[in-house]
């Protein structure tokens, strides 16, 4: 038998052949990958860990970061006894205080015919809504304005007789009693000493210029007026014996003592609460018209409180106290509407002089 040896035309027809299949499985693989990918996406790599870095060497702490806002006990577990009904009876005057207090009260005459709520939202339970989640964790304590420790009683009377424009409850009565009860129940859970997140009123970062009544006085308008009313005298309930919607100034709207009188005080207060319906995480103003507002509102006529025995330590007064006279070298005015940033920091530089300025007496 005798072999046959290919020629060169065999030889060169099987490697365009070989190459032909090659290029053919090659097509294959590409056309499977792009249907993996289609189908399933690129394939996931695991990423090698990143190196822990201390907690200093981040700029911005993250949202999930942050705590949690104070949330109020569930009114459900008050119980059911003497201390429950006692707790119960604190809430209502604090919900309803005119339809107790007020100038038709069931118990006694001693108040504007706002409510308690109407400055503290919610009954005193809403975050940043100047609630009470602080106020048995930190009283008693001293207070500059007064010069003195107070206590709880004596802090509520300040709100009947500034915020309420009227006359003090007796501490021994059942309405005291009632109302110290409620806002005790409501802070049990809160550690003595400490202030929880959204306690009180936040403060909002101070503008780089003065307040603006002219301004606030049509972001009014076209922000405030539905429930306040264009003449700022809010809306009184069906019964006519407490306000749904409390008057802004005029002669039964809080004194020029009060604590909302005060301009940071209130900014921060519309800020979050302001209309109806906003808050901390979904506010319906800026800063700005926040600030503004509160200058308009604060500028209007109101009843004047007795500020006569307030801030014995010139020296300890709040940046924004709009009555002199001050430790420092800057206007009422300026110490009235802003900008207060030099005010700051004037105030934060000295805070610990004993020159003979800070131990003068304030008179009315």
């Amino acid at each position: 038998m005798t072999n046959k040896t290919p020629n060169h035309s065999e030889t060169g027809l099987l490697a365009v052949i070989h190459k032909l299949w090659m290029l053919v499985l090659f097509l294959i693989l590409i056309i499977t990958g792009l249907l993996y990918v289609l189908c399933f996406g690129f394939p996931k790599v695991k990423a090698e860990a990143a190196p822990e870095r201390d907690a200093s060497s981040f700029s911005t702490t993250k949202k999930s970061d942050m705590p949690a806002s104070w949330k109020a006990p569930d009114a459900g577990s008050i119980p059911d006894d003497a201390t429950g009904r006692q707790i119960r009876y604190g809430r209502a005057l604090i919900a309803n205080t005119a339809s107790y207090l007020g100038p038709k009260g069931t118990v006694a005459h001693i108040s504007n015919g706002m409510n308690c709520q109407n400055c503290h939202l919610e009954a005193g339970t809403k975050p940043f809504g100047n609630n009470y989640s602080a106020v048995a964790s930190t009283y008693p304590k001293f207070r500059e304005r007064s010069g003195a420790i107070e206590n709880i009683c004596k802090r509520v009377n300040d709100c009947f007789e500034r915020s309420l424009n009227g006359h003090a409850l007796d501490s021994a009565s059942a309405e005291m009693k009632a109302i110290e009860a409620y806002i005790r129940w409501l802070g049990k859970d809160v550690k003595k000493g400490n202030k929880p997140a959204g306690a009180g009123i936040e403060d909002l970062p101070f503008p780089d210029r003065p307040a603006d009544p002219l301004g606030g006085a049509v972001a009014f308008k076209t922000k405030c007026i539905s429930c306040h009313g264009e003449d700022g005298q809010g809306k009184m309930n069906a019964g006519g014996m407490s306000y749904q919607y409390p008057p802004l100034w005029g002669p039964h709207s809080y004194n020029t003592g009060a604590g909302l009188y005060r301009l940071t005080r209130f900014a921060g207060y519309i800020k979050n609460n302001m209309p109806q319906g906003a808050s901390k995480s979904a506010p319906q103003l800026s800063n700005e018209e926040a600030w503004d507002i509160a200058a308009f509102v604060n500028s209007q006529d109101r009843p004047e409180g007795n500020i006569s025995k307030d801030w014995p330590r010139i020296a300890g007064k709040p940046i924004d106290n709009p009555f002199g006279p001050y430790a420092d070298g800057f206007s009422e005015k300026q110490h009235k509407l802003g900008p207060y940033a030099a005010i700051a920091e004037y105030k934060e530089k000295h805070k610990k002089d004993k020159d003979a300025g800070i131990n003068l007496t304030q008179k009315k």
